[in-house]
């Protein structure tokens, strides 16, 4: 059975493996995560489980003596919503994510999906929503190098030359310049479970995992073959 969960990024701590060594971690809350749908090949026309995470209040709408209408709750669940998630039995929830698997067939409606379903050992692909770094230079967002800093260079953070100006005329696409960094989605693929806590539902992976903490974090089983 193909492996997958949703899961809330903690932060960062550091632990001591079973040879004495500094462990540099990232601390997961991961699950627990109810299947809310299994979607076949005979339905669907692909096989895929998907799966909520996290409670989700619904929309309560309130009349007073005037007849103002107040919605409490605004960004509550819908009755769209509220729909599928009763055809499921199981209570609303604020993230679902879908996972294509061959042996969707496996999972039942309903079901929980707890971080013990991984062990130590295992490789995981980590996908999460980067930091947001705002409006940034080049030299902070590519890499670049900065010019020379004595007074009369008056070049010493910019991105370089733009571009020549009679021929061509113009700026090549791709040309490093300042703009918009993080905020995007990032995949770190081969990272190893360190250590699973199945009564808290707590995955310890070496490493980072991209995102800020309390991001939501997409742990699957890894792609990419040791190297």
């Amino acid at each position: 059975m193909k492996k997958a969960i949703l899961a809330t990024k903690v932060g960062m701590t550091q632990i001591f493996n079973e040879d004495g060594a500094l462990v540099p971690v990232t601390v997961l809350q991961a699950g627990p995560c109810v299947v809310t749908q299994i979607k076949t090949v005979e339905n669907d026309g692909y096989s895929a489980v998907q799966v909520g995470y996290v409670d989700k209040k619904e929309k309560v709408v309130s009349v007073d003596k005037t007849g103002k209408k107040t919605v409490a709750h605004r960004h509550g669940v819908n009755k769209a919503e509220k729909g599928h998630f009763d055809k499921a039995g199981v209570s609303a929830k604020r993230f679902v994510r879908e996972f294509k698997f061959d042996n969707a067939d496996e999972y039942a409606l309903g079901s929980e999906i707890k971080a013990d379903i991984f062990a130590a050992g295992d490789k995981v692909d980590a996908t999460a929503i980067s930091k947001g770094k705002g409006f940034q230079g080049a030299i902070k967002r590519l890499g670049q190098h900065r010019g020379p800093m004595k007074h009369g260079s008056k070049f010493h953070r910019h991105q370089g030359s733009n571009g020549a100006c009679s021929s061509p005329s113009r700026v090549f696409k791709g040309k490093g310049m300042p703009g918009h960094m993080g905020c995007v989605k990032v995949t770190v693929q081969n990272l190893e479970v360190v250590r699973v806590d199945a009564e808290k539902n707590l995955l310890l992976v070496k490493g980072a995992v991209p995102g800020p903490k309390k991001a939501l974090v997409t742990i699957k089983e890894t792609t990419r073959a040791d190297i």
